[in-house]
């Protein structure tokens, strides 16, 4: 029996952009005794999608969170849909090797295919939009390192390549040496796919509930008792996925992550002369590095400014600091496009690896239980892998790629 699932954290603070015109998804809250196939633990975006596969498998779901589905660190996401990993390829191959770094770039691209397909086919509105995503020159990577990477990623077929500061300046209209240019990206609002999400799960007969906290988990090779102990909520599941994002299981091991804070601003809206060329997404080959994207309504939204900071105490009190860094950062890139102004600006808790890669797999010592930790820059691209490895976990199978994340 193991108590207290996870650990408490402070998700969160500031004033997100996407909480700003948050729908609601209608939820169960009466407390009572459920039994299902695969209970789930959170309903952010990790939890969301997986839920998602699961019902759409047939299988029979049921979600528990102590919050509001979305209200965890999903809200505090920029949302930048990429199959790059903070990791570059040819770093990566030196941390686990060249095939193994090859395979986690090709499952990533595979994964964003994924995400654009669950998104046409179950009608997920979410404001998708499909966009080019820009690698900047900078610190870390300078023109000849981005162009080892774009040679040893062309020799693989990722959609990307090269492009010189000439190119650069005319097509994208940012003054740097050089530049990798990736197709098959795009960017959305995450809180809103996250209830598109449950919501099309719910439709598939999923049951979503919020105000119970997981407290006291029972595990055998029978199956998984989940106690809400608060609210009197007992679930009977067969398997058990925990999707509790950055509130972690301490059965992760601690060598694979380290918690840390991120902060990002959105501008007020402005013209459309004010963007750059293609409005593709953009980040740095720097560190810190920043990062940025536009919005439907005509925002731009600006992240970065990572530090290894976990009290989310410490990291909302920078977030007016941070926050001007990020805007001194957006005028860097564009300093003939301003003024921008601050409209929100927000904090969140973030997980960092020494590779750049998640944690997904089965929970050391918790049978019939399953967990994934997403960690860098693109969670939601690492979310819609975990769904596939979890579903052949939960059908008796073993994804083909399980091995480079567990």
């Amino acid at each position: 029996m193991v108590e207290a699932l996870t650990d408490r954290r402070d998700l969160r603070g500031g004033h997100s952009l996407w909480a700003a015109d948050a729908s609601a998804l209608q939820t169960r809250t009466s407390p009572r005794v459920e039994s299902c196939d695969v209970a789930i633990v959170g309903t952010g975006i990790s939890g969301a999608l997986i839920g998602l596969k699961l019902s759409q498998l047939g299988l029979d779901v049921v979600f528990i969170d102590k919050r509001s589905p979305g209200r965890g660190s999903t809200i505090a996401s920029t949302a930048m849909i990429q199959f790059e990993i903070d990791t570059p390829l040819h770093k990566l191959a030196g941390k686990i090797g060249r095939q193994r770094a090859e395979r986690a770039y090709l499952r990533s691209v595979s994964a964003v295919r994924s995400l654009r397909k669950l998104i046409a086919d179950e009608s997920l509105q979410c404001a998708w939009t499909t966009r080019d995503a820009l690698y900047l020159a900078g610190d870390e990577l300078g023109s000849r390192g981005l162009q080892t990477e774009a040679k040893m990623r062309e020799k693989i077929g990722l959609p990307s390549r090269y492009i010189d500061g000439a190119e650069l300046r005319s097509t994208y209209g940012f003054d740097r040496t050089g530049a990798i240019v990736s197709t098959l990206s795009g960017q959305l609002d995450p809180y809103e796919l996250t209830m598109e999400c449950l919501r099309a799960a719910k439709r598939y007969g999923a049951r979503v509930y919020e105000g119970h906290e997981i407290d006291v988990v029972d595990t055998s090779d029978k199956g998984v008792v989940l106690c809400a102990s608060k609210s009197g909520m007992i679930v009977n599941a067969q398997r058990t996925i925990v999707a509790t994002g950055y509130e972690t299981l301490e059965q992760i091991p601690k060598a694979r992550y380290d918690v840390i804070s991120s902060w990002a601003i959105a501008t007020e809206t402005i013209s459309a002369d004010q963007f750059w060329p293609t409005k593709c997404l953009v980040w740095e080959a720097s560190n810190p590095y920043l990062y940025m994207r536009t919005t439907a309504d005509g925002r731009i939204v600006v992240g970065g400014e990572d530090a290894k900071i976990e009290d989310g105490d410490q990291r909302d009190a920078l977030i007016e600091r941070k926050s001007r860094k990020l805007l001194a950062g957006l005028n860097r890139l564009l300093p003939d496009n301003g003024p921008f102004k601050i409209a929100y600006s927000w904090a969140g808790a973030f997980a960092d690896s020494p590779t750049g890669l998640p944690f997904m797999g089965v929970v050391p010592g918790m049978p019939n239980c399953f967990t994934s930790l997403g960690c860098g820059g693109n969670g939601i691209t690492f979310s819609v892998i975990a769904a596939d490895i979890a579903a052949a976990w939960a059908s008796g199978k073993r994804d083909r790629d399980a091995d480079l994340f567990d």
